[in-house]
């Protein structure tokens, strides 16, 4: 009887030694995933926390809301960089452009112009500098931005509005009854102008708008985006469209960052979706 005893015991620690062993070797793979998260610049991981013991749960919601907090201010410090630039670029352009505006519109009507040869050059001079000073005014908008106004706000008027604004898209929203949250009404409904503007022109008949919390999902089922240009997408001026400006997404961004809140491009779509933008508010 007595050995029964001391083989059962046996078998019991045994088996809590294992389980024990596998406990850590699971532990041990999550820092491994975070550290390969952060080598590759990826701070929107997010591991599980079940199965954990209460201590652990608490470090890894810790070590996921870090992820979070680290990835808004390398948003916001690639922000204030792009910003810096684009008010020196448009500020030097601006003072280029401006005099060649004003010379070719004074030569259009100087009498050794007008009516020779030398008009139609010094007209398409005239219509270019004119064209590019529209060009980077428009860039101005991301540099002057008003600083918002933070109120609680409902998300299905918002929705609506997008069904009036894009009726080629269908739109399918999945809003939690009576939540709302707390953004700029007015930058948060250019955010999702842009993003439905840009679903559009990838090819896209349908989008969906997910709300969790104080997290927004927005899918779209148009062309993806070519992982070479992931990167890229949220610099302002780039654009893989010949006829894009290549700044909705940057100030869109930028838009959330002033609230306190981020945009994201999700690395794992909705399913049924190629595409997801993660929009997360104060």
């Amino acid at each position: 009887m007595m050995i029964s005893y001391i083989m059962i015991g046996v078998g019991v620690l045994a088996a809590a030694l294992w389980l024990l062993w596998r406990h850590q070797r699971s532990l041990k793979r999550r820092a491994e995933l975070m550290q390969e998260a952060i080598r590759n610049r990826d701070f929107t991981f997010r591991l599980p926390t079940n199965g954990l013991l209460p201590g652990e749960r608490a470090m890894q919601e810790s070590l996921n809301q870090l992820g979070t907090l680290v990835q808004q201010q390398v948003n916001a410090k690639e922000v204030e960089s792009w910003e810096r630039l684009t008010r020196v670029l448009t500020h030097e352009i601006m003072n280029a452009t401006a005099p060649i505006a004003s010379l070719s519109q004074s030569l259009l009507s100087h009498p050794d112009v007008k009516g020779t040869p030398l008009e139609e050059a010094v007209r398409a001079i005239n219509t270019t500098s004119h064209h590019l000073n529209t060009f980077v005014d428009s860039y101005r908008k991301f540099s002057h931005l008003q600083q918002p106004d933070i109120r609680e706000v409902a998300l299905a008027p918002l929705v609506d509005e997008l069904r009036l604004l894009f009726p080629a898209i269908a739109i399918h929203a999945d809003l939690a009854e009576g939540v709302v949250v707390k953004t700029d009404p007015t930058m948060l409904r250019q955010v999702l102008i842009n993003l439905t503007k840009n679903a559009q022109e990838a090819g896209a008949t349908s989008l969906s708008i997910v709300q969790s919390q104080q997290v927004l999902k927005v899918s779209n089922n148009g062309a993806p985006i070519p992982p070479e240009v992931r990167q890229s997408i949220f610099v302002p001026f780039f654009t893989t469209r010949r006829t894009g400006s290549g700044i909705g997404l940057s100030l869109s961004r930028r838009m959330m960052i002033q609230q306190g809140g981020g945009l994201e491009l999700s690395d794992r779509p909705l399913g049924g979706y190629h595409t997801t933008f993660v929009l997360q508010f104060p």
